[in-house]
């Protein structure tokens, strides 16, 4: 497992500990016997690439989820969260990248919803709530007033009172997931003196984060997972960074990537200086016939954000984009389509199909120009359209008339891509195309992936699975906090060097 064994022994007793810890989702295990120790006192980073495992084990840990095996100890003794409220009866508590808050309520309001000091006539005491938020606020060294609105504050203050939120319970272990992913470097400092006054206090704290500078400043002990299992546990110090990355993607490409590799065409889409408001800037690169270009980069870097651009969904502020040599300008996904550019989102169910549609409709729906005459649908038109895809893509389905909320991921994917390449498209955008998809499907959708780019049809390919990017791309385009973190060809692909361009740590 390529674990390594820490230079500085950890001989202290834990606070919380996680043992054997097992949860598995419809193909997916999520978990596997992973086990990790919190220490009083201490600040544990937990590392590892998206998927790794990281968001399952903190929500068993905070009571969302239940594990199927193995158990978890507090002082020593075992418990058992059935709920949100278990954990934080146990004080556990949880600080989000995220976090709900409500922008109407009062700073006060939204520290102590849910739990708010009563009256003996079991009113909420609202001199008590507000003294109690000060009274957090200032041990946060914040000033910030108790009684003004949420939507108020800057965002760092907001991060703020998200902390005095989960501090409000009688905490004892803090988790904190990405929580500096929206701060300035000075944000950042002030964060981070919070984290030394919680260590101060004897509170253990999981610190869950992508940077490694972030980890190595404030951390005390580690733990990497990589595809559900804990591959490796101890001491941060003396441990360097070269075997932190080893371990977090130490492992060989498995052969389900029916990669073909094809003499690429000519340019058909050049991206210069493509820029954002707010979410990327100065993107450039050129897109050829038959090519796999993959972006890879951590959540929050931008890859996303540059598909759903090119697809018209949102505007860019600045450069250009030239298909086939001719400058063009997309404002809507109705201009991206009638360039010949489409796209497969992320979240397909919310934004890809129609599940309570039958198939057919939902690939002929972008083609009912084709399928229609005088503005009225023809029925069987639409199903030899959808009958020509499904076949193509052996799609499993009890019938074309079936919804598509009754498929599998792999199969409603197929239905996704499907609607799309009934367009006949140049430029085929896939976000994260294997995401929620079993092991045998992904290989399925990996194979007609490859036979669409040895047919001609350009393909953007953003994944966060490292052997899905490596396997599958021609080229790479590594983005860092809203920015190109470099472009690296097929032969010069490997886990380590994609993590230290996306982490920063080249």
């Amino acid at each position: 497992m390529n674990k390594i064994t820490s230079p500085e022994p950890m001989s202290e007793t834990p606070l919380l500990e996680m043992r054997g810890i097992s949860k598995s989702f419809p193909g997916v295990k999520a978990l596997n016997d992973v086990n990790i120790s919190l220490f009083p006192g201490k600040v544990t980073a937990l590392i590892g690439e998206n998927g790794a495992g990281k968001s399952t084990l903190v929500k068993i840990l905070t009571g969302i989820y239940a594990s199927e095996e193995g158990e978890i100890q507090v002082d020593g003794k075992p418990v058992a969260f059935a709920n949100a409220q278990d954990a934080m009866d146990f004080g556990v508590t949880a600080i989000h990248q995220e976090t709900v808050l409500f922008d109407e309520l009062s700073v006060a309001e939204n520290i102590f919803l849910g739990h708010a000091p009563k009256t003996r006539l079991g009113l909420v005491n609202w001199k008590a709530v507000n003294a109690r938020a000060l009274a957090l606020l200032h041990s946060l060294e914040s000033n910030i007033d108790p009684r003004v609105r949420l939507k108020d504050l800057s965002i760092a203050q907001r991060h703020l009172v998200a902390i005095a939120r989960a501090l409000s319970v009688d905490a004892r272990i803090v988790i904190m997931d990405e929580p500096t992913a929206a701060l300035s470097r000075k944000e950042v400092d002030d964060l981070f003196q919070i984290v030394k006054r919680l260590k101060a206090q004897g509170k253990a704290i999981l610190f869950i984060s992508h940077k490694f500078d972030e980890v190595y400043e404030i951390a005390d002990h580690y733990a990497v997972f990589r595809d559900g299992k804990a591959v490796g546990s101890g001491a941060l110090a003396g441990v360097g960074q070269d075997e932190i990355v080893k371990l977090m993607v130490g492992r060989s490409i498995e052969h389900a990537f029916p990669k073909v590799d094809i003499p690429l065409g000519e340019t058909v889409l050049s991206v210069e200086n493509y820029t954002h408001p707010t979410e990327f800037r100065d993107i450039n690169f050129a897109l050829r016939k038959g090519e796999i270009f993959g972006i890879y980069g951590l959540v929050g870097a931008g890859r996303s954000e540059i598909c759903q651009s090119l697809f018209g969904v949102t505007r860019p502020s600045g450069g250009s984009l030239k298909l086939d040599g001719r400058e063009i300008a997309i404002h809507s996904p109705s201009d991206a389509i009638k360039a010949g550019i489409v796209y497969v989102p992320e979240e397909r169910g919310r934004h890809g199909a129609v599940l309570q549609l039958p198939i057919y409709q939902n690939i002929s729906l972008p083609s009912l120009t084709r399928t229609s005459r005088l503005g009225l649908l023809r029925a069987a038109e639409e199903f030899a359209l959808a009958r020509k895809y499904a076949e193509r893509f052996d799609l499993r389905a009890a019938a074309l008339s079936v919804p598509v909320g009754t498929l599998s991921g792999g199969n409603q994917q197929k239905v996704v891509i499907g609607k799309w390449l009934a367009t006949q498209p140049k430029i085929l955008i896939l976000d994260e195309p294997t995401k929620g998809i079993d092991i045998g499907s992904k290989a399925a959708v990996h194979a007609f992936i490859s036979e669409l780019a040895s047919e001609g049809l350009s393909i953007i390919m953003v994944s966060s699975e490292l052997p899905e990017i490596l396997g599958m791309s021609d080229r790479v385009l590594v983005m860092r906090e809203g920015l190109s973190a470099g472009i690296f060809e097929r032969s010069h692909l490997n886990a380590e060097t994609l993590v230290r361009a996306a982490t920063g740590n080249a």
